[in-house]
């Protein structure tokens, strides 16, 4: 049961994210740090209040009938924690039964945008991309909790190897339905402090993220460029693929997310990556390497609406105007990216945003312009890694679509191209 100190202090922590820059898991990680008396389990109950306030928060505030983070923390309790009458009462809530009442009534009575606890304008966009009869389901599935994905680093042990070993240790994971690589926790506990960790025999990625690396299908020998490499998990799982042979070059434009990767690379035993750091604007030192790699991807920077279930305040954080000026950035970097490949070679173009702008449109303005380029069945490709996936919805065209409420994943959208 939370404590009153407790709820005020889920409620100034809920404040602080939806009201200050910067995304929730570091808000809340400063937080905690700022407050050294708290324990573990009092942090676990802090942030479970607040992560449920942030995915439900417009439903939490049509059943409290105001945005005061107290009063919202406390709708949480009663909707989603049966937290009872007498509870609210030593918590010094105001007029529980009111609370109580609404938090208990019928939700389908409100408006889909606030059951579905998202703003006006993301609502209408995620309900234009889907059919009538899927967008309840997919409301639901993003409102979900993801569960814990990781996919074992193949350069040092195997996923049954792995799962057998976290069996031992008491941690009980299932492959993933998907990826052939992955393994799955239903629970959120961190496995950060294990063996298999500090050994880099895993690393935590989703399932749907394991399976933009495949499309590129790596050969051993060839040049590859991860353009948009960030903190490189998908880098990571091209290593693997290429069992560490040929060239893979990691780019991004933050020394930061790069450093990261570095340490991450070393761990997992990667010998092939070479990492550059590369200017914000076009970088002129790419020139050399135009027309000369195999295989480039280009994971770009996008909303992240396909990882809501992990991030909940991407919600509150994303402006509509914003989209359009990353799909406009997305194209950019596309563009520049497709100088690289060789004649025959292969381009893939990813995010993991559920958002036609940043998707589909993008493809359609590069093909536009860039006549040389095909686009290839991605699920063609998956199935000859032996990756099987359920039909191919009748929108997807030639891409890979995911959504959490069809494949269980985050979102994510991935278009292969080769050049003639």
């Amino acid at each position: 049961m939370i404590t009153p100190a407790l709820h005020d202090a889920a409620a100034r922590l809920l404040a602080d994210i939806l009201e200050g820059p910067g995304a929730a898991d570091a808000r809340m990680d400063r937080f905690f740090r700022a407050q050294p008396r708290l324990g573990q389990r009092e942090r676990g109950v802090i942030a479970e209040a607040v992560y449920g306030s942030l995915r439900h928060h417009r439903l939490l505030c049509a059943f409290a009938q105001t945005a005061e983070p107290r009063r919202v923390i406390a709708a949480w309790l009663v909707a989603f924690e049966g937290c009872a009458q007498r509870e609210l009462e030593v918590l010094g809530v105001a007029h529980p039964e009111a609370l109580i009442a609404a938090a208990r009534g019928d939700r389908a009575s409100y408006p889909f945008a606030v059951s579905a606890s998202l703003p006006d304008w993301l609502a209408m966009r995620l309900a234009a991309e889907l059919p009538a009869g899927e967008r309840s389901a997919a409301a639901a599935a993003l409102l979900e909790p993801a569960p814990l994905d990781i996919r074992a680093n193949t350069l040092k042990t195997d996923r049954t190897a792995l799962q057998q070993a976290f069996a031992q240790a008491g941690h009980d994971l299932s492959p993933t339905p998907l990826s052939p690589w992955g393994l799955r926790r239903a629970s959120r506990a961190s496995l950060f402090r294990t063996l298999e960790f500090a050994a880099g025999h895993f690393e935590v990625q989703d399932e749907g993220s394991q399976l933009i690396a495949p499309l590129l299908e790596p050969r051993r020998g060839e040049r590859i460029v991860d353009y948009c490499a960030g903190a490189g998990g998908k880098t990571l799982h091209l290593s693997a693929l290429l069992t560490n042979r040929g060239m893979l070059y990691a780019f991004d434009t933050s020394q930061k997310r790069l450093d990261r990767l570095r340490e991450r690379a070393a761990r997992a035993g990667c010998d092939n990556i070479r990492i550059q750091t590369l200017d914000a604007d076009h970088d002129n030192r790419l020139k050399r390497l135009y027309g000369k790699i195999d295989r480039v991807l280009v994971d770009a920077p996008c909303s992240g609406t396909g990882t809501v279930r992990r991030s909940p305040d991407i919600k509150w954080r994303l402006a509509e105007d914003r989209v359009a000026v990353l799909a406009g950035q997305a194209r950019a970097i596309l563009n520049h990216a497709a100088r690289l490949v060789r004649p025959g070679g292969r381009l893939v173009y990813a995010t993991c945003s559920l958002l036609r702008e940043e998707n589909e449109d993008v493809i359609t303005d590069f093909l536009a312009e860039h006549g040389d380029y095909t686009p290839i069945d991605a699920h063609e490709i998956l199935t000859r890694r032996g990756i099987a996936l359920p039909s191919q919805a009748a929108d997807a065209g030639h891409a890979l679509r995911l959504w959490p409420h069809r494949h269980g994943t985050d979102g994510f959208f991935a278009q292969v191209l080769q050049r003639g």
